[in-house]
């Protein structure tokens, strides 16, 4: 296939995730227009079967070769709807994040800014629910389209019907039904920068800055990101591996007289507290720890890293030792993060 489908098979997908892990797929399909993807889902090679979506590859684990066919949505647009107060800006799935980001602030809107340099796509983005610096996307999402192809119906989902959580929504929890094709998003002109989360406020303060601009709360991100995380491009990741855990206030009270410089927030629940999964980590110590080419990120515990050639089930199999290690020493269960293929946690 050629023009806005294209089909490839027996696809090497190493280039696809940022882990970097060697990984082939049966039958890969990018689609420019989403338009075309009821053609390509009854075609032959998919047979019917529920596709994985792949986005930027950011955000999952090869630990076998997917048994799915795999999909791809490239396509790029980015459009007003309402150029209001509050602008109403859709952007196609296949658009990268992190551009994405800064063009809405290019446009004099904000919202965004604490989730620059994020890896990915938007339409991987409402999926995860993706947050950074004190702010999900799910506060400035507006509406979602989505394809289910087992009806061949178009749906649009507006927030409340996302139904968003810490690192989760409707589209985590059912993974194969819908196809995310494009995001609409509710962007204010005017709005009170967030600061006051891991150290950003610090940030901006010590390059003598106190009332930011948007652009300078993603420039002063961008920074802190760059300092604490490895870039993909140079060392395989797929950022934060692991949620930080919600437990309940009375096993967060009983950790925290047992361990007073463990990190611990609101969850806007007084009954729950969000722990530090990467003060858990480190604390069993497991940053700079390497296995092979598996390891942890020296500079992040949070951070699982491929140094070279590692296989996505040695990835793995490090994950549960680190999550196991976690519970046996604090009692608290660590959940993934990015979407594991060919394995279940």
């Amino acid at each position: 296939m050629s023009g806005p489908v294209r089909l490839f098979r027996n696809a090497p997908l190493l280039a696809r995730n940022t882990f970097g892990v060697a990984a082939h797929a049966a039958v890969l399909a990018e689609v420019d227009d989403a338009a075309a993807l009821p053609g390509v889902l009854s075609g032959a090679e998919f047979a019917g079967r529920a596709p994985l979506v792949l986005g930027g590859g950011s955000n999952l684990l090869f630990v076998d070769d997917p048994a799915q066919p795999l999909l791809a949505l490239t396509g790029r647009g980015v459009r007003v709807l309402d150029d209001g107060d509050t602008a109403i800006v859709q952007a196609d799935a296949g658009v990268q994040w992190h551009g994405f980001v800064l063009d809405t602030l290019e446009r004099g809107l904000c919202g965004l800014e604490n989730l620059a340099l994020i890896p990915g796509t938007v339409g991987a983005a409402p999926i995860q629910n993706i947050g950074a610096y004190g702010v999900e996307v799910r506060e400035f999402v507006h509406a979602v389209e989505a394809f289910e192809p087992a009806t061949g119906q178009w749906r649009r989902f507006d927030r409340d019907a996302c139904a968003f959580a810490y690192r989760d929504s409707l589209f985590k929890h059912e993974p194969d039904r819908f196809i995310v094709t494009a995001v609409e998003f509710a962007l204010p002109r005017r709005r009170a920068p967030r600061l006051g989360y891991a150290g950003l406020g610090d940030e901006l303060a010590a390059s003598g800055i106190h009332d930011p601009t948007p652009r300078q709360v993603a420039e002063a991100v961008i920074a802190i990101r760059r300092r604490k995380l490895p870039d993909p491009a140079v060392l395989g990741n797929a950022g934060s591996f692991f949620k930080n855990p919600i437990v309940p206030a009375a096993q967060a009270q009983a950790l925290l007289d047992a361990h007073p410089v463990l990190p611990s927030f609101p969850t806007g629940d007084t009954a729950l507290r969000k722990l530090s999964a990467a003060w858990l980590i480190d604390a069993c110590g497991w940053k700079g720890h390497r296995d092979g080419d598996a390891g942890v990120a020296p500079s992040h515990a949070l951070v699982l890293v491929n140094h070279g050639n590692a296989s996505g089930l040695q990835l793995f199999d490090l994950a549960r030792r680190i999550a196991d290690s976690v519970q046996a020493r604090f009692g608290v269960a660590l959940e993934p993060e990015p979407r594991m293929v060919g394995a279940r946690w």
